[in-house]
């Protein structure tokens, strides 16, 4: 397996990355910024991940947000 020293997703699990991002931000606040129904509408990590998993703009969306939070949180320690 190839070292990817500057990808901080790499090694990451999207369904720890959803679980990070709802403890974190909450369905309600993500479903606001990315507006896809599977954060919307009776939200659950299954949907998320069976969503994500098929339509990979949304997907970026989502890995985008949690660098985003990452990088929050290391600027707050």
């Amino acid at each position: 397996m190839e070292s990817q020293p500057n990808n901080p997703l790499h090694g990451i699990k999207l369904e720890q990355i959803i679980n990070d991002l709802v403890a974190h931000y909450g369905w309600e606040y993500m479903g606001y910024t990315i507006k896809i129904k599977c954060f919307t509408d009776k939200p659950s990590v299954k949907s998320s991940l069976k969503f994500l998993r098929r339509m990979p703009w949304a997907r970026t969306k989502v890995e985008n947000m949690y660098l985003k939070m990452l990088e929050s949180q290391k600027g707050q320690s």
